[in-house]
């Protein structure tokens, strides 16, 4: 693995020692953890100008990172075992965690202030608005060394748990979840020049190209281009294990 998955880090030097309870007797500076907004791009990878922050008045206590792999498995009817698992590509990377805000010091609206920031980040940025193509602003943890993936916030939960004699709510413990946002640009399509991730489909035991054809396109007929597309010049000989690109309808 080259590149990151998940989280990175900019610390400098040599390898990585493994993680260690006990190690060195010296107690590093507490880093503390900040959220940062960035202006959505256009085209919806990178994220663009930091807009904003949000401060972390206690660090998290956990942050859980969920990636997954969608494969499908395909079955024929009247086999004896299920077809071969076919891989259709990564799930976005999940990120959830907690913050904790706390006035009850100075009993200010200083927790309204920030559980507000939060809120706003599932919601279109005003300039994004003005260029018809809303978005709202795109998010990475920060703490120390690492940072998180670029995401999008698709949720806020914010729980006030203690309020002023006014009624001003002075803690809050707020439940976010971030989605990943691709920032790798898609892979050209080497026929059309479009930009598009190209499919394929592994025949199994009972798969024809008329059967794929309309699973795919919702014509059996679709065949003849189908196997035009990928220089079959007898469809006989496309048996199980043969891959077969599915290109998209328009290419047909």
């Amino acid at each position: 693995m080259t590149q990151p998955v998940a989280l990175m880090s900019s610390a400098g030097g040599g390898g990585v020692s493994a993680p260690s309870p006990s190690g060195d007797t010296s107690r590093p500076q507490m880093e503390k953890a900040v959220l940062k907004l960035y202006d959505p791009t256009p085209e919806g990878g990178s994220p663009g100008a930091e807009r904003d922050s949000i401060a972390f008045q206690f660090n998290p206590k956990e942050v859980t990172i969920q990636k997954a792999a969608k494969w499908e498995r395909k079955t024929a009817k009247g086999a004896k075992k299920a077809g071969p698992p076919e891989f259709s590509g990564a799930e976005p990377c999940k990120l959830t965690l907690e913050m904790f805000f706390d006035a009850s010091g100075k009993q200010d609206g200083s927790v309204v202030k920030a559980v507000e920031q939060l809120f706003s980040c599932t919601v279109p940025t005003e300039e994004s608005a003005g260029q018809k193509k809303p978005s709202p602003p795109l998010v990475v943890l920060h703490w120390g060394a690492i940072a998180s993936f670029p995401a999008f916030v698709t949720s806020v939960q914010a729980k006030y748990t203690l309020f002023s004699s006014g009624g001003l709510p002075i803690r809050a413990l707020c439940t976010l979840s971030l989605e990943e946002m691709p920032s790798e640009p898609w892979r050209q399509n080497p026929t059309s020049g479009s930009e598009a991730v190209r499919r394929s489909h592994l025949m199994v035991e009972g798969d024809s190209l008329a059967s794929v054809a309309y699973q795919e396109y919702g014509d059996p007929a679709a065949w003849r281009p189908l196997a035009r597309f990928n220089g079959i010049d007898d469809p006989l000989r496309c048996g199980a294990g043969t891959r077969l690109l599915l290109p998209s309808p328009e290419e047909l």
